[in-house]
């Protein structure tokens, strides 16, 4: 199954679960409409049952008459009993299809969105909500959808029986129903909208109560003892969405009470006329039973029923119109390939850049303009900064993240514009300042670095060459360990090993540029040096990258980029940069300090 790019309706509710599993989807509609007609067949055995006991005891006669309208009632009662158990466990075998099919397919669809959707906030809220819980929201519309078809079924066949016995009767009902129907129906979409402004300061509240019952977050609530002060905003977030909702609750009860009060007295007024018939034998005692029960049955349906079903319907027709513009989102072609191999083997010589230029879809601003460089292979390379100097920018274009740039870039003297997506996922291993917390076991935490060749005696390889080994044997299962706290026995690890990880996975690659894009900007200076240093010396003979705004490490650089408003102003070594006096030599002056330490421990 595949997310098309088409507009999404109401069938779909229909559709996707039928192309999810057929005979499930045919099975639950079908016990839907054997439900809605069972009270109009309980109408008649209870009109069967009543009148042929009523005759027996008038007339006498074989008492054996009694049990045919009785087995037809309790098989009903009964059938309504056993299939709500057997439908309950056909719902759960098909919301696990529709997870395994169409949740899949909304997964991949999200893999393959190009990157500016993801740093757009418009669309990246529509991927959340699209996203979340697909198979639910799928599911949950396609049970509303029968509902409300089946209540239709169930008017109907009730109507019907009505017609034939007293007509009048039924057209009075329908009279007074569409007035409640259309309440109902505005009451429902006014209890959607209501729910989607309470929905903004739930949102709110539901960030504010993570901040204070998160395991995260722990050291620092007891440090600054702030949960009072953050409690006290949730309370208020939480009240202004409950008021909401409380508001438009009441002003729906009050609708729909008054108008199901309207039609529960036109109901009894239609059963009390139906006595007239019922003692001219127009209708037997039976049936007159039979559409009593009935009639107050419609009324609750149309009061409550039908308002909530409206609410939901409108909730999940919302959903549709997300699902619809996420498909239209467009797609980088070939996202999901898996790295080429063959690109690793093949002899890396250089990267140039030849007057790039670029700007951030939807933005005027130039990030980069007309910057000119050249790397060599097994060089080290320091791309140095403030934030904002565009120095993160060069990584995903080197990875081929957004192509939209002016200028060339050129791998090996050929354009990356021409490298397919799985030569440039083979060309270089990242490590990003925002890396991945994997929550699997440890040894595939760093295998996933290599997915072409998951190889652990080369995972155990990369551990050492990080200076992990000692920890790792320190944990219950050694390299076997889940990671995190989501699984039984999980451990968690510290923020230096976690880093350390993030390098093993770029270690065990055969890629044959690193880069590391500021891995290590939550730690202190000193020890952000050491982690560069110590990248430095397991990825010798390869050619590497370091990005950072914070110049403590980057002396291990071969040659050092200083970037400014989109431009290489500076490059250099470490002690060249320094005597020419220029921003590189400024900013590491006033970052001195930071290193001060450092310095005197090494001297």
């Amino acid at each position: 199954m595949t997310i098309q790019d088409k507009k999404y309706g109401l069938a779909d509710f229909i559709l996707i679960p039928f192309k999810t599993s057929p005979m499930l989807t045919i099975i639950r509609i079908t016990e839907k409409i054997i439900s809605a007609l069972l009270p109009s067949l309980q109408v008649l055995a209870t009109a069967s049952f009543v009148d042929t006991a009523v005759d027996i005891f008038k007339k006498g006669g074989a008492a054996d008459r009694i049990y045919s309208p009785l087995l037809f009632l309790m098989a009903i009662i009964a059938y309504q009993n056993i299939s709500w158990t057997l439908m309950d466990l056909g719902n759960k075998k098909l919301i696990i299809k529709l997870n395994e099919q169409f949740r899949t397919a909304v997964v991949e669809k999200r893999a393959k969105l190009e990157y500016r959707h993801i740093e757009n906030n418009d669309t990246w809220e529509l991927i959340n909500r699209a996203c979340a819980d697909p198979a639910g929201r799928i599911y949950g519309g396609f049970d509303v959808f029968l509902w409300m078809a089946a209540l239709i079924v169930r008017v109907i066949s009730v109507l019907m029986i009505l017609v034939t016995q007293v007509w009048w009767a039924a057209i009075i009902i329908i009279a007074f129903s569409v007035p409640l129907f259309y309440i109902s129906l505005k009451s429902g979409k006014v209890e959607y909208e209501a729910h989607k402004e309470a929905a903004k300061h739930q949102r709110r509240a539901g960030y504010l109560q993570s901040i204070i019952t998160n395991r995260e977050n722990v050291e620092e609530r007891s440090m600054f003892s702030y949960t009072h002060d953050i409690d006290k905003k949730w309370y208020e977030k939480y009240e202004i969405a409950r008021k909401i909702n409380l508001r438009t609750k009441a002003r729906n009860y009050v609708k729909m009470k008054g108008a199901s009060i309207i039609t529960l007295l036109i109901s009894v007024l239609i059963c009390g006329v139906l006595i007239s018939p019922l003692r001219t034998g127009a209708i037997t005692a039976g049936m007159f039973m039979g559409l009593v029960t009935a009639t107050f049955d419609l009324v609750q349906m149309m009061s409550w029923e039908l308002s909530f079903l409206t609410r939901e319907m409108a909730n999940n027709r919302e959903y549709l119109k997300d699902l619809t513009e996420f498909s239209k989102l467009s797609e980088a072609k070939d996202a999901l390939t898996l790295p080429d191999d063959k690109i690793q083997r093949t002899e890396f010589r250089s990267i140039e850049f030849r007057n790039v230029s670029f700007k951030y879809p939807g933005t005027d601003k130039y990030i980069l303009k007309n910057l000119s460089m050249k790397l060599e292979a097994k060089m080290h390379y320091a791309f140095v900064g403030v934030n904002g100097a565009g120095k993160t920018t060069l990584t995903k274009l080197l990875t081929g993240l957004y192509d939209n740039y002016e200028g060339e870039i050129l791998i090996n003297g050929k354009s990356i514009r021409d490298y397919s997506t799985a030569e440039l996922k083979g060309m270089f291993s990242v490590v990003y300042q925002d890396f991945a917390k994997y929550y699997i076991s440890l040894k595939d935490n760093v295998a996933l670095g290599n997915i072409l060749k998951m190889d652990y005696d080369k995972v155990r390889e990369a551990l050492k060459t990080v200076e992990l080994t000692e920890a790792v044997e320190k944990l219950p299962n050694g390299i076997d360990t889940y990671l995190g706290k989501i699984k039984e026995k999980g451990v968690d690890m510290s923020g230096g090993e976690w880093q350390r990880l993030a390098i093993a996975r770029t270690l065990v690659s055969s890629a044959p540029v690193y880069i590391l894009d500021e891995p290590t900007a939550s730690l202190d200076p000193v020890a952000e040096s050491n982690v560069y240093e110590m990248f430095g010396r397991v990825s010798a003979g390869r050619s590497t990258i370091f990005i950072t705004h914070r110049l403590g490490a980057v002396k291990l650089a071969d040659e050092i980029l200083v970037i400014d408003e989109g431009r290489v102003v500076e490059k250099g070594s470490h002690s060249t940069l320094m005597k020419k006096g220029g921003l590189y030599a400024r900013m590491f002056e006033s970052q001195r300090s930071w290193y001060k330490l450092e310095e005197e421990a090494s001297a």
